[in-house]
């Protein structure tokens, strides 16, 4: 066998050759990032013996796995978060990155993560642009909060973003403004930009919403939505961004996954647990912790979650509800003593549970 750690760019591609018994590289290459020539230096190198290769994954996305998937060699996408490092290394370039992943690889010490086929991956990228849009119009008010609070106009008749502050924001708009006239111009774009973000937005929510629909998607987003403070949104991203829940043996490790996990350094009798890792996936923490803030609430069964969890197993029922009541003890048990922030934080964390347990009902045709 030989052993390919290959450090991927935008423009280059460096290679490095680790055969079986070979204790360094035989061969350090550096190529252009171009996949008809790196077809052909692989085929000279798949001579001497079978080709195992490995990158880690980056912003060059998974279209080199592809196609050396394509072209019969074995690849895999390394987590670069999981990657030993050594501390007395203080050194760091191309050719050192792509031989240490070869002799890593060799050694089986890299963690590879899943690969997603190009369907999941696009309509991922639908719901991540959703959040993306999401970030702007966050940007765009605070855009117009600042530039009104330094011309002296605040709201005081409620909080911001209610209905009457976007009344009162929209007459700002217009001719009969109390602004200035070059003030009236910049707050008209800054509005302008506003409204454009959130029509855009709400344009992607229905496409999401169509999304869900596809048969590959929809047992799991339904299932999802029985549980309290789950909307569709929010199981679009835990659709989409962990697929397949049983490759997680227990919810520890989806937990861990997910960076929910406490930091730990501990040796010995001392036991010391900082705060969450946040080494896992952002986009699904995120929409979690979200979920976790309706726990404060006294556990009941609204109309719109009984029209969600019409139709579904008595056991994914059961554990929705064993979780308001547990989750909402847990939020009440820590925020006499916490932060209500990072008691949400641990409920999430508990949530993380729930949600595997209620995914382990689905059908095993239905969940792979």
């Amino acid at each position: 066998m030989i052993y390919l750690g290959m450090d991927v760019h935008k423009d280059s591609i460096t290679i490095a050759v680790l055969p079986t018994l070979a204790k360094t590289p035989t061969r350090l290459d550096t190529l252009a990032n171009d996949l008809p020539k790196l077809k052909k230096w692989l085929e000279r190198i798949a001579r001497e013996g079978e080709i195992h290769a490995c990158y880690e994954a980056s912003g060059a996305g998974y279209v080199l796995h592809r196609a050396l998937a394509e072209w019969g060699y074995a690849c895999e996408v390394i987590a670069p978060s999981l990657i030993p490092k050594r501390s007395g290394v203080h050194r760091k370039h191309d050719k050192r990155d792509a031989a240490d992943l070869a002799r890593l690889y060799r050694a089986g010490e890299l963690v590879a993560v899943r690969i997603p086929s190009e369907a999941d991956e696009r309509v991922r990228d639908v719901v991540r642009c959703r959040e993306t849009f999401q970030r702007e119009i966050l940007k765009s008010r605070h855009y117009i909060l600042k530039f009104l609070a330094r011309r002296g106009f605040v709201f005081r008749d409620g909080t911001n973003w209610c209905t009457p502050h976007l009344t009162w924001l929209q007459h700002l708009a217009t001719d009969a403004s109390p602004l200035a006239t070059e003030d009236r111009l910049i707050y008209r774009e800054y509005h302008a930009l506003l409204m454009y973000k959130r029509q855009r937005r709400e344009a992607l929510d229905r496409q999401i919403e169509k999304l869900a629909e596809l048969p590959t998607l929809a047992p799991m987003v339904k299932q999802l939505q029985c549980v309290r403070g789950i909307s569709v949104h929010s199981a679009m991203v835990l659709a989409t961004e962990i697929v397949d829940w049983r490759r997680f043996e227990r919810p520890s490790q989806l937990a861990c996954y997910l960076g929910l996990v406490s930091r730990e350094d501990s040796s010995g009798t001392r036991h010391r647990l900082g705060s969450i890792t946040k080494a896992g996936n952002s986009h699904c923490r995120h929409v979690l912790v979200q979920a976790a803030w309706s726990y404060r609430h006294r556990p009941q069964t609204s109309v719109d979650l009984k029209r969600r969890q019409a139709g579904h197993p008595p056991a994914v029922i059961g554990h929705a509800w064993k979780a308001q009541q547990r989750l909402h003890a847990r939020y009440n048990h820590l925020s006499y003593r916490k932060r209500p922030q990072i008691a949400v934080v641990a409920v999430a964390r508990e949530l993380v549970g729930f949600l595997w347990a209620v995914m382990r009902e689905l059908e095993p045709v239905q969940a792979a």
